[in-house]
């Protein structure tokens, strides 16, 4: 029974990681819109910033607070779900991928607005989008040439990203989040049996992620950059 539950578990992962270009083709920028600009009951980028700016008047404190709250958030059991719920995507895809991506990508981008960064800028919004893959997962997408720079070098290039450049981010960045997913679920498998804990573990492994999305988005969108458009 237990190998049967891993093959369907496996082959459930593959064939979502199948689905992924799919899934970015026809759902990047809607899916980009409703995490940047919120949408009913989930306050968009802008206006988290101005939230955590206003309250703090400093923004490495505005940082801070923000990639905490988000933390907290990814952590309550159910918030990312319901988000998930409610964003709506040409191509079903399970309701806590999506909803963790969202809250992902809105925090990535709000950090990217405190550090002056333009979100009406498709730079900065494929830019921030990257940042989902994390250090590691944008390290492997170079190494594989699915993406033309870190985040900072796609946030500060002179020209708009090509739509296939886009389209390939969503893809791994969809394919990822798939994956890590996957392994969530591996994981509360094994300590589903003990009363409670099931719950705690998912909890704490969307909190660490986030928290570490947060920190790699914080490096990538430094302050003080000037770049000439053309």
């Amino acid at each position: 029974m237990g190998v049967r539950r891993t093959i369907g578990t496996w082959a459930g992962t593959t064939a979502a990681r199948r689905a992924a270009p799919l899934v970015a083709a026809r759902g990047a920028n809607q899916f980009m819109a409703k995490a940047i600009e919120g949408f009913p009951g989930f306050p968009g980028a802008r206006e988290v910033a101005r939230r955590h700016l206003d309250k703090r008047g400093d923004v490495d404190r505005a940082l801070r607070d923000l990639i905490e709250q988000h933390v907290r958030l990814a952590g309550v059991q159910g918030f990312v779900t319901n988000i998930g719920g409610i964003v709506t995507m040409p191509v079903t895809i399970p309701a806590n991928i999506a909803g963790i991506a969202v809250l992902h990508l809105r925090m990535a981008a709000a950090i990217a607005h405190l550090r002056g960064y333009d979100l009406a800028d498709p730079r900065v919004r494929t830019a921030a989008l990257v940042t989902l893959l994390g250090r590691d997962g944008v390290e492997e997408a170079l190494r594989g040439r699915d993406l033309p720079g870190r985040p900072f070098d796609i946030a500060t290039g002179l020209n708009e990203p090509d739509p296939a450049v886009v389209e390939r981010a969503v893809a791994a960045v969809t394919s990822q989040l798939v994956a890590r997913i996957g392994g969530k679920h591996a994981t509360l498998a094994i300590v589903r049996r003990v009363p409670l804990v099931g719950g705690a573990v998912s909890a704490g492994i969307d909190a660490f992620s986030t928290y570490a999305i947060g920190k790699f988005a914080d490096r990538e969108f430094p302050s003080n950059v000037t770049v000439e458009r053309v």
